[in-house]
C-alpha cells in the first residue's frame, strides 16, 4: 500500500504568555486608570471631612472628572490622532503620574479639583486608544480574547483596586491611595515602554469622520444608551458608600465588602460575556440593561437585610461588567475604519452619564434624602431598558 504523502496544512501555533505580555500589559494599565477614575467614591467621606465640606459637594470630584472627560476626549483625540502610539502613551503616563503627585500633596479642595483635571487630560486619551491599541498588538484572530483580558483589568479595579485603595486611605490617609496609584502608574509605563513596538497610528479618523460616524443609526442609538444606563447607574454608584453606611447601617468593613464583592463579580460578567455573546447576542445584549435597572428600583427595599444587599450588589455588578463589554464590541464594529474616534466619542459620552449621574446623585440626596436614590436612578435605567429594545427592534 502507498503512503500518502500529501503534506497537510500546519496549525497556527497557540499564542504564548509571552505573545500575550502587551495585552496583559494594556490591561494593568486599565486597572490602574479604572481605580483612580472611581477611587473618590470609596474615599468620599474621608476627603469630605479632610477638607470640611458635604459628601455631595465632595461628590464633585467625581462630577467634574466625568464632565471634564467628556468635553476633551473628542478634542484631544483629533490633536493627537496622527501621534505615533508609543510615544502618546508615554505622555500620557508622565501627565497621569504628575497628576497624582499633586493629588497627593493637595492641600485644598480646589487644588485637588485641579490635580483631577490633569488626571482627565490623560484618561480621555487613554480611553481613546486602549482597545484600538489592544487588538493591534494581541496575537492574529485574538481579538475578542484581548477584549476580554482588557475587561478583566476593569474587573479587577473593583475587586482589588477600589477596596485596596479604600483601606490605604482608611489606614494611611486618602492622600496616599492617590500616591500609590501614581507609583503603580511608574511601574507600568515603564514595562510599558519596553515590552510595546512602535506603533504608527492607524484607522484612527480624523474631523471628516465625525459627520460620516454620526449618521449611522446603530452608532448614534448605542451612544444614546450609553447615557442613559451609565447616568442612572452612578446616580446610585456614586452614594453607594454613604448610602450602605446611613441607609443600610453597614460598617465600614460592610462597605468594603460590598464593593469588594461589586467588583468580584464584575468579573464573572466578563466571564459570561465571553462564552455567550457569539451565541445568544439579543440577550447579552439587553438582558444586563433590565438586570440593573431592576437592582437599581430593589436598592432601598434589600438595604433592610445585609445578604440581601450583598445578592442584590452582585447582580448588579455583573450586569455593569456585562453591558460595558457588550457596549465596547458593538462601537468598535460599528466604526472599523474611524476606531479611535468612535472609541473617544463614546469615551465622551460614557463620561458625560457618569457625570450627570453623580449630579443627579447629590441632588437627589440633598433634596430627597439618600433613601430614594435608587428609585430616580432605576427610572433612567428603566428608559435605557426601553431605549435598547427599540435599538435591537430598528439598528442592531
Amino acid at each position: 500500500m502507498r503512503r500518502n504523502t500529501t503534506a497537510m496544512p500546519s496549525l497556527a501555533p497557540e499564542p504564548t504568555r509571552r505573545d500575550w505580555l502587551p495585552v496583559i500589559l494594556l490591561a494593568v494599565a486599565v486597572f490602574v486608570f479604572n481605580t483612580t477614575e472611581f477611587a473618590p467614591i470609596a474615599l468620599l467621606s474621608d476627603i469630605a471631612a479632610d477638607f470640611g465640606i458635604s459628601a455631595s459637594r465632595a461628590g464633585l470630584l467625581v462630577t467634574i472628572y466625568a464632565w471634564m472627560v467628556a468635553l476633551l476626549s473628542l478634542p484631544l483625540m483629533l490633536l493627537c490622532a496622527g501621534m505615533e502610539r508609543r510615544r502618546l502613551l508615554l505622555r500620557v503616563f508622565l501627565v497621569f503620574i504628575a497628576s497624582h503627585a499633586l493629588s497627593g500633596v493637595a492641600w485644598s479642595f480646589p487644588v485637588l479639583l485641579a490635580s483631577r483635571i490633569g488626571v482627565v487630560c490623560a484618561h480621555a486619551i487613554f480611553w481613546s486608544i486602549n482597545i484600538p491599541l489592544a487588538l493591534r498588538v494581541a496575537p492574529p484572530n485574538y481579538g475578542s480574547r484581548a477584549l476580554g483580558i482588557l475587561s478583566t483589568g476593569s474587573g479587577l479595579a473593583m475587586v482589588l483596586g477600589l477596596p485596596l485603595g479604600r483601606v490605604i486611605g482608611l489606614w494611611l490617609g486618602w492622600r496616599m491611595t492617590f500616591l500609590c496609584i501614581g507609583g503603580l502608574a511608574l511601574l507600568v509605563m515603564a514595562a510599558l515602554l519596553r515590552r510595546l513596538p512602535e506603533l504608527p497610528s492607524q484607522h484612527a479618523g480624523d474631523l471628516r469622520s465625525l459627520p460620516v460616524l454620526l449618521r449611522r443609526p446603530a452608532l448614534v442609538g448605542l451612544y444614546v444608551l450609553t447615557v442613559l444606563l451609565v447616568t442612572g447607574h452612578f446616580t446610585a454608584y456614586t452614594y453607594i458608600e454613604p448610602f450602605i453606611a446611613e441607609v443600610a447601617r453597614g460598617s465600614e468593613n460592610f462597605t468594603t465588602l460590598t464593593l469588594l464583592l461589586f467588583g468580584l463579580t464584575g468579573i464573572l460578567g466578563c466571564y459570561l460575556f465571553a462564552r455567550d455573546n457569539d451565541r445568544h447576542p439579543v440577550t447579552m445584549f439587553g438582558a444586563p440593561i433590565a438586570l440593573t435597572a431592576a437592582c437599581l428600583l430593589l436598592l432601598r427595599p434589600a438595604a433592610a437585610s445585609p445578604a440581601l444587599l450583598l445578592a442584590l450588589c452582585a447582580v448588579w455588578g455583573i450586569a455593569m461588567a456585562a453591558f460595558n463589554l457588550v457596549l465596547q464590541t458593538r462601537v468598535v464594529k460599528a466604526a472599523p475604519e474611524a476606531t479611535d474616534i468612535a472609541m473617544s466619542m463614546q469615551s465622551g459620552i460614557y463620561n458625560i452619564g457618569i457625570g450627570s449621574g453623580a449630579f443627579l446623585g447629590g441632588l437627589t440626596v440633598d433634596g430627597l434624602g439618600l433613601p430614594v436614590v435608587g428609585f430616580v436612578a432605576g427610572a433612567i435605567a428603566a428608559a435605557a431598558s426601553l431605549w435598547s429594545l427599540y435599538c435591537l427592534k430598528r439598528h442592531l
